[in-house]
């Protein structure tokens, strides 16, 4: 089988402002690709452009995949690991568009084996239970929007902080007296906090039983985070510090953190996600699958790897629910509710909807 060509869309999803303390969003910058291949068979991968997180934007995206596509062209897309390989050998980094043709290269072979991704992966399904994200507001105002969520039946909050440390307290004080005791919180930073402001909010919030906190303080302090580590009161999940698997090793190995936290966006795709899986699963740290601005295509795959990755124990797949305008999506995984299902389709089993693909810029090379 021959990779004959890679079609490239600006997909841009409109959505509702969604604040985090590194920036506000106003739509989703994402990218689809299709490898097509001489066999009929062509995949689909989609990656969420983050730049304050990741450093890529919708337009890098657009520019390396163009050159992605022609150096694929021709070559065998079954053989991921050499694939991600002569990506990686023309430009490290840039790991979002490259999850993107990562996931388009697991849908050709899943396809192929005629399997659902999840299948083709070694997994089986499982019940797999979404929290729903809360964007950085007023704490009256996120009190409001979580009884919303507790009102149509989530169960886990993900509260985003990193703003100003005693504001961030009062947040989480006002959320956890309007939705009561029995909801499950879990605080996110986004690299928000110094060191002691950590150390300081996060003992103040152990009094509000929170599951983990994810990301207190910039990469540039992961140095700290040992310290942090053993002195926090509340548990601590390495995001933005864990982009590949030697990231992960060096994380566990230095006792940085309690749980990891999966990105495609991070990883550069399904290949790496494995890898960081397997350090994790052989020391017993537990990981969250998570996710950027991406609709149910990536979405999909994310549901596909969390059901191939016993590790994987937490869930943030809650993207398609924060707010997107239009779901461009045909196919892929369903919520009921907060609770995630996959179709028994073969390869992702998700496909961007022609009409919407239409108002798209596109590329072909």
């Amino acid at each position: 089988m021959k990779i004959t060509h890679t079609e490239i869309y600006r997909f841009s999803i409109p959505m509702e402002p969604f604040v985090i303390a590194t920036g506000t969003m106003h739509f989703a910058q994402n990218v689809l690709i299709r490898i097509y291949t001489d066999a009929g068979i062509h995949g689909i991968g989609e990656c969420s452009a983050f730049p304050m997180i990741v450093g890529e934007t919708q337009e890098t995206c657009i520019a390396m995949a163009k050159d992605f596509a022609a150096i694929l062209k021709g070559k065998d897309p079954l053989e991921i690991p050499e694939r991600m390989n002569d990506l990686l050998g023309y430009a490290d980094h840039n790991n979002t568009i490259k999850s993107a043709f990562d996931m388009a290269l697991f849908d050709i072979a899943a396809k192929n084996a005629g399997l659902p991704l999840y299948k083709f992966l070694g997994g089986q399904k499982r019940t797999i239970e979404t929290d729903m994200t809360i964007g950085i507001d007023t704490p009256e105002g996120m009190a409001a929007t979580a009884l919303k969520y507790k009102s149509q039946g989530c169960r886990i909050i993900k509260i985003k902080l990193g703003k100003k440390v005693h504001d961030d307290i009062e947040r989480v004080k006002h959320i956890r007296e309007a939705v009561g005791k029995d909801l499950t919180l879990r605080l996110d930073a986004n690299q928000g906090w110094s060191f002691d402001d950590a150390l300081f909010a996060l003992g103040e919030l152990e009094k509000y039983n929170i599951e983990f906190c994810e990301q207190p303080m910039r990469t540039w302090y992961d140095d700290k985070l040992p310290e942090l580590n053993v002195n926090s009161p509340v548990k601590l999940m390495a995001d933005e510090s864990c982009y590949n698997h030697h990231d992960a090793r060096k994380l566990i190995n230095s006792q940085s953190t309690t749980y990891l936290n999966i990105k495609f966006s991070k990883s550069g795709g399904i290949l790496e996600a494995q890898k960081i899986h397997e350090e994790a699963l052989q020391t017993g740290v537990k990981c969250m699958i998570g996710s950027m601005l991406e609709s149910r295509i990536a979405l999909s795959a994310n549901l596909h790897f969390a059901l191939a990755s016993p590790n994987v124990e937490f869930f943030d797949l809650d993207t398609a629910l924060l707010g997107h305008l239009v779901d461009p999506v045909v196919g892929g995984l369903t919520y009921n509710g907060y609770f995630l299902d996959i179709p028994e389709e073969i390869g992702i089993g998700a496909e961007a909807d022609e009409f919407f693909l239409e108002k798209c810029e596109s590329w072909a090379v």
